[in-house]
């Protein structure tokens, strides 16, 4: 398995804590990159005044720093493109019945 999908793999033991769905189908990471021994992830909110801003980000990074080949992680918070429903897999849409 690849380093980018196991990183994914710990990231979808994230769930947000308002919605019973994994905070990478939900669509909030917007990329995963590994170059090396390092990873760069790019993520969102649901809003910017979400109450985990504080938590989410660091459980990411703690979640990317348990894969193995990983030695350092990037982790970047943005709010462009802001995220919408649009963005949640077809698997989070059902669960969330959307």
């Amino acid at each position: 398995m690849e380093t980018k999908d196991k990183i994914i793999e710990e990231i979808k033991k994230i769930y947000d804590p308002e919605l019973p769905v994994n905070i990478y189908d939900l669509g909030l990471i917007y990329e995963v990159r590994v170059n090396d021994k390092k990873a760069k992830i790019k993520m969102t909110l649901t809003t910017p005044n979400c109450p985990v801003a504080e938590s989410l980000p660091k459980e990411v990074k703690e979640g990317a720093m348990q894969v193995e080949e990983i030695e350092d992680v990037d982790l970047e918070l943005v709010w462009d493109p802001p995220w919408t429903k649009d963005m949640m897999s077809d698997a989070a849409k059902l669960e969330l019945n959307l």
